[in-house]
């Protein structure tokens, strides 16, 4: 007699792993920690434009080492004081009633690299007395870390009160969403959850503090879910 064929199992039909979100965080103490970082980020880069124009010299260092120590360290400081900013903003959001407020508010990260960089290009650019690879290479260094910080610093998916508002009226039961998706789903079992094979799950406002503030349009269809930001629809 042949043996029964066992099931074949896949990703969407394999046991999902759950874990439960950590708790939403403070939004105050994480924009304090931004603009500490945010301060430390701008005295940084007073810091090197002395050593270039030979204000400050250490004598156990070269000054280009010295100049691009500077700037990456303005670099990593402006890097993690935007994400704490961007993670305080999900936790708290500003109101969109005021389009400019809520723009600059949500840009502060992209605001402040260009404070951390822009001036040191310019001022190194036009100074006519440092030595010219010295000036050379500190503005090119300066200019890549103004991209990539400003790149970091942007909020991709920013949220209002109102949506935040909007989304834990409508939903009053836990969401789910995936390590590295984007959305948050009412269904663990939603088709577009089929390739994961671990879930967290939590409160519509855990979701939104971990960057997933748009409610997935199959959830949404399914449950007719109205006034919710979805993935389809802004």
């Amino acid at each position: 007699m042949a043996e029964p064929k066992k099931k074949k199992v896949t990703a969407s039909t394999a046991p999902k792993t759950k874990k439960e979100a950590a708790p939403v965080g403070n939004a105050t103490g994480l924009r304090i920690g931004a603009v500490a970082l945010w301060v430390v980020a701008i005295a940084l880069e007073v810091v090197a434009y002395l050593m270039l124009i030979g204000k400050i010299n250490l004598t156990f260092m070269g000054t280009i080492p010295q100049i691009i120590i500077a700037l990456v360290l303005d670099l990593v400081c402006v890097i993690i004081g935007s994400q704490l900013w961007k993670k305080a903003n999900h936790i708290k959001p500003a109101s969109e009633k005021n389009k400019v407020l809520f723009w600059l508010w949500n840009n502060m990260g992209l605001i402040v690299c260009t404070i951390a960089f822009l001036p040191f290009v310019i001022l190194a650019l036009t100074n006519k007395e440092a030595d010219k690879k010295t000036k050379t290479i500190a503005t090119v260094v300066a200019a890549v870390a103004l991209l990539i910080g400003g790149a970091a610093s942007i909020d991709y998916n920013p949220v209002s009160q109102e949506q935040q508002q909007a989304a834990i009226e409508a939903i009053n039961t836990d969401v789910f969403w995936s390590p590295f998706g984007k959305v948050y789903h009412t269904h663990e079992d939603c088709q577009a959850l089929n390739q994961s094979d671990s879930l967290t799950y939590g409160t519509v406002e855990q979701a939104i503090a971990e960057n997933r503030t748009r409610l997935c349009s199959f959830c949404a269809k399914k449950d007719d879910i109205q006034g919710v930001v979805t993935d389809d629809k802004e």
